[in-house]
């Protein structure tokens, strides 16, 4: 049995689109590393709050776009809550030439990547996980707004 992947915003008002194809991707994604996700949140919130958890938890005086705290249930499933700073998102988003949607699915599978065990803190290890950010991307299926209703759209 799976867990459930959670949308949560904190300090900041953003609607997460597409929560549905969300879940989806990610559980697919963890699928492909032949693992199975737990519970996972993914919590949205603004840069106040990210540069608080990174002094309390990591002792870093910096701003980040992400937090990733993985816990072990002693179920043998992958657990963890993803913290995402929007402004930071949406910073990088027109530094790097991306829409700000897709520097956000970026930075969530990044958390997923650091989930399943990857990590990013030598050259060797970064290329690594952008190659693996590249692929899992383009597994995440775009849906074209003009084929959503009204309702769907804030799915």
């Amino acid at each position: 049995m799976k867990g459930k992947i959670n949308f949560f915003t904190e300090n900041i008002r953003y609607v997460i689109r597409r929560k549905r194809d969300l879940r989806g991707w990610i559980y697919g994604s963890f699928e492909k590393e032949g693992k199975v996700a737990g519970d996972i949140n993914i919590i949205i919130c603004d840069d106040t709050c990210l540069a608080e958890m990174n002094y309390k938890y990591l002792k870093h005086k910096t701003l980040t776009d992400i937090l990733t705290f993985p816990f072990d249930n002693g179920d043998g499933y992958i657990s963890g809550d993803i913290y995402l700073s929007l402004p930071r998102i949406r910073e990088n988003a027109v530094k790097f030439k991306q829409k700000s949607e897709d520097e956000l699915h970026r930075v969530m599978i990044h958390g997923i990547l650091h989930l399943l065990g990857y990590n990013d803190s030598t050259p060797q290890e970064k290329s690594g996980m952008r190659g693996k950010e590249d692929y899992y991307l383009n597994f995440l299926q775009v849906v074209p707004r003009e084929t959503l209703s009204r309702k769907n759209a804030e799915i």
